[in-house]
């Protein structure tokens, strides 16, 4: 398995927090090889940094949602990095 970590700039949670909800998880959820996902608000809860963790059967998999991402980053949201990485284990 492989994991996509995403850190991100969030300027207003509550508007990303109804984008998330509404459009990324549902579309992310429908991608081919999609196991499972974590999205984590910022620290102080209206903005910051947020996370998100997104696990995926294969490397294929989890390479076509960061390209999908870079291409059509979420509203209020900027991306500063989206890496995949191997899954060393999950509980």
């Amino acid at each position: 398995m492989y994991a996509v970590f995403v850190a991100n700039n969030i300027d207003d949670f509550g508007q990303a927090h109804e984008s998330l909800l509404e459009g990324v998880i549902p579309r992310v959820s429908q991608l081919p090889g999609f196991v499972s996902g974590v999205w984590l608000a910022p620290e102080n809860g209206d903005s910051g940094e947020g996370n998100a963790i997104v696990v995926f059967e294969s490397e294929e998999a989890a390479r076509m949602m960061v390209d999908r991402l870079k291409a059509d980053p979420p509203p209020n949201v900027e991306i500063r990095r989206a890496e995949v990485r191997a899954v060393a284990g999950r509980a």
